[in-house]
């Protein structure tokens, strides 16, 4: 059995579901996973300035491709997210 992370297979999921390029904005709590998300040869990590910046860029990607991906560090930032 092959062991896999939480992380490694929620990129796998996301790319079989047709998820191509994954927004939003580093911090110190998501570091691990991004590092696992620019090893991955059919994601594109496009990073934002602020996660205000970022959920406006995944919304506008959505709107045009059907799907999107955002990641945010925990705390203020998903706050900031959610009014994008």
């Amino acid at each position: 059995m092959t062991n896999i992370t939480v992380g490694d297979y929620l990129l796998l999921r996301l790319v079989q579901i047709g998820v191509k390029h994954i927004f939003g904005v580093p911090g110190d709590y998501n570091m691990e996973f991004l590092d696992r998300i620019v090893v991955q040869e059919n994601l594109e990590w496009i990073g934002n300035c602020n996660e205000l910046n970022a959920a406006y860029a995944a919304d506008g990607y959505a709107r045009i491709n059907g799907i999107a991906a955002l990641v945010t560090t925990f705390g203020v930032g998903e706050l900031s997210a959610i009014n994008g």
